[in-house]
C-alpha cells in the first residue's frame, strides 16, 4: 500500500481522495455481493429472525446481515485506513470480539449477562489497550479533566451504552442503518474540516457509509427474498465503531501539546458528540425511566422505544425512519449553531429536545384518540 501511495504522489493524485472513493467503492461492492450469499445460507439453514413479542415484522427474515458488515469494514478499512490498526493496536481485536458474540447471539440467543461480560472486555480492551477514553468533560456540571481510573471507567460504561444503544433501536427496516449513515456522514465531515492529521478517519467514516448504505438496498427491500436484517452482530459492530469515532472526535479538542498535530478547540465538544449520538441514547434512557415507573426490570423487554411509538400511529417502517432521523438531524442541526453557549446550558437543550422527540408520538395518539371519542 505505501508503494502505492508513492506512486501517487509522484504522479501528483490526492492519495486521500483516492483513498475515500475506492474506500467508499469496496465497501459498497463487497457487502452487496456478500449479502445474497448469506440470505441463501441462512435460508437454507434456517438461520433466520423469529418474529416475537416486540418483533415489527411478521414473517422470518434472516438476521445474519452484520456478518457482510464486518466482512466489508474487516477489508477496506484494514486496506485504506491501516493507519487506524496502526495506531490502535486493540481495534481489530476488539471487532473480531464483537463479530463472535454479535453471530452467537443472533444464531442461538446468549444470555443477557455472557453479552455484557464480553462488552466489558472488548471496551476495556479498547480503552485501556488502545487508549481511546473520555480524558474531560469540558465544564459538564463544573468538571473538567478526569482522573485516569475514573477516565478507564467512565469510558467503559459509554462504550458498552453505545453499543447496547444501537441494538435497542434496530426495531425496525432502516433505522439503524441510515442513523449510522447520517452519524458517519457527521463524523466524517468533522474530522475532514478538522484537518489532514484525522483523515484515517475520515477514511473509515466514508467505509461504514459505503458498507452500510450497501446494506440498505436488501433490508429495505420490498421483495422478501432479498430482505435481511443486521441482527446483533451488526448493530453491536456499528455502536462500536460509532463511540470509537465519537469519543475520537472529543479526544480532539483536549489540547495534548503533540508534535505536529494542530491544535482546535470547541468548549462543547462532548455535547455535540451527544447531539450526533442523541436518537439512541434519549430511546435508551427513555425505555429505562419507562420501565422503572411501572416497576419493572430496566431489562424487560417492551414496545415503548420511539420507533415502536411511531408504527401505533399507523406509519410505515420506511416513514418511521425517515420522521426520525429528520427531527434528531434537526436536534445536531440545533447543536451546531448554538455550540459556542455555555456546555451545561447547551446539553439542557439538547436532551430536552431529545426527550420531545421521544414523547411527541404519544402526544399525537392521545390526541387522535380523543377526537375519536369525541365524535
Amino acid at each position: 500500500m505505501k508503494n502505492f501511495e508513492l506512486f501517487l504522489s509522484e504522479s501528483g493524485i490526492s492519495i486521500f481522495y483516492v483513498k475515500i472513493g475506492l474506500g467508499f467503492l469496496f465497501a459498497f461492492l463487497i457487502t452487496f455481493f456478500s449479502i445474497p450469499t448469506i440470505i441463501k445460507i441462512s435460508r437454507r439453514k434456517n438461520l433466520m429472525d423469529e418474529p416475537g413479542i416486540r418483533s415489527s415484522h411478521l414473517r422470518k427474515i434472516p438476521n445474519l446481515g452484520g456478518i457482510a458488515i464486518f466482512y466489508s469494514i474487516g477489508i477496506t478499512a484494514s486496506i485504506f485506513a491501516y493507519e487506524l490498526f496502526d495506531l490502535y493496536k486493540f481495534l481489530f481485536a476488539s471487532l473480531i470480539i464483537l463479530l463472535y458474540i454479535g453471530v452467537m447471539d443472533d444464531i442461538v440467543v446468549m444470555r443477557a449477562y455472557k453479552k455484557l461480560v464480553a462488552q466489558i472486555v472488548v471496551s476495556s480492551i479498547i480503552v485501556i489497550g488502545s487508549d481511546i477514553r473520555i480524558r474531560s468533560l469540558f465544564g459538564i456540571f463544573g468538571i473538567y479533566e478526569l482522573g485516569y481510573i475514573i477516565s478507564i471507567v467512565f469510558s467503559i460504561i459509554t462504550f458498552i451504552v453505545l453499543i447496547n444503544a444501537f441494538n435497542l433501536i434496530d426495531g425496525i427496516d432502516g433505522l439503524a442503518g441510515g442513523y449510522s449513515v447520517i452519524c458517519s456522514g457527521l463524523f466524517g465531515i468533522s474530522y475532514y474540516r478538522l484537518g489532514e492529521y484525522n483523515y484515517p478517519l475520515v477514511v473509515l467514516s466514508v467505509i461504514i457509509i459505503g458498507t452500510v448504505l450497501a446494506f440498505l438496498y436488501y433490508n429495505l427491500s420490498n421483495y422478501r427474498a432479498n430482505k435481511i436484517f443486521m441482527g446483533d452482530t451488526g448493530s453491536m459492530l456499528l455502536g462500536f465503531l460509532l463511540a470509537f469515532t465519537s469519543i475520537c472526535f472529543i479526544d480532539i479538542f483536549i489540547d495534548k501539546e503533540l508534535p505536529n498535530v494542530p491544535r482546535y478547540h470547541l468548549q462543547s465538544a462532548p455535547v455535540v458528540a451527544v447531539a450526533i449520538l442523541i436518537l439512541p441514547i434519549v430511546d435508551t434512557l427513555n425505555v429505562i425511566i419507562i420501565r422503572i415507573c411501572n416497576k419493572k426490570s430496566p431489562f424487560d423487554a417492551d414496545k415503548n422505544h420511539i420507533h415502536h411509538k411511531l408504527l401505533k400511529l399507523d406509519l410505515t417502517h420506511r416513514r418511521s425512519t425517515f420522521y426520525i432521523i429528520v427531527y434528531y438531524l434537526m436536534i445536531v442541526t440545533v447543536a451546531y449553531y448554538l455550540r459556542h453557549i455555555n456546555i451545561n446550558l447547551l446539553l439542557l437543550i439538547v436532551l430536552f429536545l431529545g426527550f420531545l422527540g421521544a414523547y411527541l408520538p404519544d402526544v399525537i395518539y392521545r390526541l387522535r384518540n380523543n377526537k375519536k371519542i369525541s365524535i
